[in-house]
C-alpha cells in the first residue's frame, strides 16, 4: 500500500526548529517509502492566527525544499464536512450539546461529569462533546514509542468537538481531514501522543480507517521546555542547509550521507536515500540555540 503522509501546522506563527523536526521526519518517512506527502494548514482558530502566517509557513517550507504534493489543504474550507460529521454523531447519540464552562468543571478536575453542570440559560454559548462511556480504553502500537494504552473516560472524559465560540475543535477536524486525504501514516511530535486515543475513538465512531502513528521526540530548550510558538521560540532564520542538518542530526540520521550537499534539494535527496527509521530517537532531547535561531 502506498504511504501517504502529511505535515499539518497551525498558522499561529512561523515555523521553529521543533516544527522542522516534525515536518522533516514526516517527509522522510513518506519519501523514503516512495510515498506521497501533503501539507495541510490547520487554520481553525482565527483569533490566534496572525495575518499572513500561513504564507510565511509555506515560504519557509519551500526554502527548505519541503514542498507538498498537490494543493495545500486549508481546514477553513472544510466546514461543511465537519458539520455533517457532527450531525451524524448527534443523530447516533454519540455527541451532545454542552454549556459547561471551565470553571464549572474545576470541581471535577476538568473532566466532564455524566450530566452537564453548567447553567442552561437561554442564549448561552453551547459546545458539542463526544460521549465517552466509563471504561472506554484505547490501545495502539506507536511505530516509534511502542504499545500505548489510555483510559479515555478517566483521562479526558467527554471531549469537545465544536467549541462554545463556534470554532471547530482539533480532534474532529484532524480525524476527518486525515481520512479525506487518505493519510496512511501520521508522523508528528510526541506532544500529540496523548491525543491519539481520542482520535482513534472518533475514527471508530465515524467508521473511518485508523492510520499508523509515529510520534517523534520533542525538541526542548536548555531548561527542558518544549520548543513552542506560545513560548516565544524564534522562527527559523538560519540558512536552510544549517537548519536541515541540525534537524537531521536531531533525528539520528548519518551526517556523512549528506555532507557534500550544497543545496536543500541535494541534501534532502541524500537524506532520503540513506534514511533509517531504526536510527530515530525515542526520547526528548535538548537542542542548542543555534539550531533554532
Amino acid at each position: 500500500m502506498r504511504v501517504i503522509g502529511r505535515f499539518a501546522p497551525s498558522p499561529t506563527g512561523p515555523l521553529h526548529f521543533g516544527s522542522l523536526v516534525a515536518a522533516l521526519g514526516s517527509w522522510l518517512c513518506a519519501r523514503a517509502s516512495g510515498g506521497v506527502w501533503f501539507v495541510r494548514i490547520e487554520d481553525l482558530d482565527p483569533p490566534r492566527e496572525p495575518p499572513g502566517s500561513d504564507r510565511r509557513i509555506l515560504a519557509q517550507l519551500a526554502a527548505l525544499g519541503l514542498s507538498g504534493d498537490g494543493e495545500t489543504l486549508y481546514q477553513s474550507t472544510r466546514h461543511e464536512a465537519y458539520t455533517a460529521a457532527l450531525a451524524r454523531l448527534a443523530a447516533d447519540g454519540a455527541a451532545y450539546p454542552c454549556t459547561c464552562s471551565r470553571s464549572d468543571l474545576e470541581p471535577f478536575a476538568g473532566i466532564h461529569p455524566e450530566t452537564c453542570v453548567g447553567a442552561h440559560a437561554p442564549g448561552q454559548p453551547t459546545a458539542w462533546r463526544l460521549r465517552v462511556p466509563a471504561g472506554t480504553v484505547i490501545g495502539f502500537d506507536d511505530a516509534l514509542q511502542g504499545p500505548q494504552r489510555q483510559d479515555v473516560a478517566a483521562t479526558t472524559g467527554d471531549f469537545v468537538l465544536r467549541r462554545a465560540d463556534g470554532f471547530w475543535a482539533y480532534q474532529l477536524a484532524v480525524v476527518l481531514d486525515d481520512a479525506w486525504q487518505g493519510v496512511t501514516e501520521i508522523v508528528r511530535g510526541g506532544d500529540l501522543l496523548d491525543s491519539t486515543p481520542r482520535q482513534i475513538l472518533l475514527q471508530r465512531a465515524l467508521g473511518l480507517p485508523t492510520p499508523c502513528y509515529l510520534h517523534l521526540p520533542v525538541a526542548t530548550d536548555a531548561e527542558g521546555r518544549k520548543l513552542a510558538k506560545s513560548a516565544g521560540v524564534r522562527a527559523l532564520d538560519a540558512d536552510p542547509l544549517v537548519s536541515l542538518r541540525a534537524a537531521l542530526a536531531f533525528l539520528g540520521q548519518a551526517e556523512a550521507a549528506s555532507a557534500r550537499a550544497d543545496t536543500p534539494a541535494a541534501l534532502l535527496e541524500a537524506a532520503r536515500e540513506h534514511f533509517h527509521r531504526a536510527f530515530l530517537p525515542r526520547a526528548a532531547a535538548r537542542v542548542a540555540p543555534r539550531d533554532f535561531a
